[in-house]
């Protein structure tokens, strides 16, 4: 147990470098979690037959992250950063990985960002190659919190959006302070949990899109239990005075709030 409290002690969260610029846990992990996606996305549509041609799906992969990027960069600009007028003054520092001429990568991204750059990149996919936006959205977030999965343990290999200090035995230590292990919390809360309840439900869906709808109700359940655990961002801290609430916890909250009345008022409707 003591190793595991002193693992950032000793783990190195560079796993090589190639040349001067070093490769991070952190991106293997991110791109282990696309790779996870797409297949479980494909082996979804292969077992349960979904008629969708091989080539649109690979088409809106694309799309998909190229949305999911732009959208999580632009989101933890807009939500996120102390210097947001910095970025919108100069926007093509945004996905710039240099420093002063060093390499530095791009830190930085928002969840719920993310989202809606999906949702947009998604839309506009359909739209072009006419197909149904709810259809494909609802293969799609099956496979996320999969692949979600190995996107939070890179935040934990990344010592990042570490967790609140806590006492309990299985807590790390971050400096001198012990904390929760909130990475690890959210991969499973919002991975794990959320993958198994869409994949058990999704051939006794009633409806198209009601996959895509759960899957944000129940991501955003679990993002606002998970922050109870974590730290909230230090350039914002608790939100309106409280020692509670996050900003994590709002976007979730706003989330939460219109996708379950959209997904009353589609069962009201049909």
């Amino acid at each position: 147990m003591n190793n595991w409290q002193n693992i950032y002690n000793l783990f190195d969260p560079v796993a090589f470098h190639i040349g001067s610029i070093p490769i991070f846990w952190y991106g293997i992990m991110y791109a282990t979690a696309l790779i996870v996606a797409i297949l479980a996305a494909k082996y979804i549509i292969k077992k349960d037959k979904i008629d969708i041609k091989e080539d649109i799906f690979d088409g809106y992969i694309w799309w998909a992250e190229i949305g999911v990027i732009l959208g999580a960069r632009l989101g933890y600009v807009l939500i996120y950063d102390k210097n947001t007028m910095y970025y919108l003054a100069n926007p093509w520092q945004i996905f710039n990985p240099f420093i002063n001429g060093n390499y530095a990568g791009i830190s930085g991204m928002s969840y719920h960002g993310a989202i809606v750059g999906f949702v947009i990149a998604s839309y506009l996919y359909c739209k072009k190659h006419k197909i149904s936006f709810w259809k494909i959205t609802d293969i799609a977030v099956i496979a996320v919190p999969l692949g979600y999965i190995f996107g939070r343990i890179g935040n934990f290999l990344n010592q990042e959006l570490v967790g609140r200090a806590t006492d309990v035995p299985w807590g790390i230590y971050v400096g001198s302070i012990l904390r929760h292990p909130s990475q690890l919390y959210e991969a499973i809360l919002e991975g794990l949990f959320v993958f198994l309840i869409l994949y058990w439900y999704r051939n006794k869906k009633k409806f198209d899109g009601e996959l895509a709808l759960l899957y944000a109700i129940l991501y955003s359940f679990a993002r606002i239990t998970a922050e109870f655990f974590r730290e909230p961002d230090f350039q914002i801290g608790f939100m309106w005075g409280t020692d509670w609430l996050t900003m994590g916890m709002v976007t979730s909250f706003v989330v939460l709030f219109t996708t379950s009345i959209l997904y009353i008022l589609i069962q009201k409707n049909r």
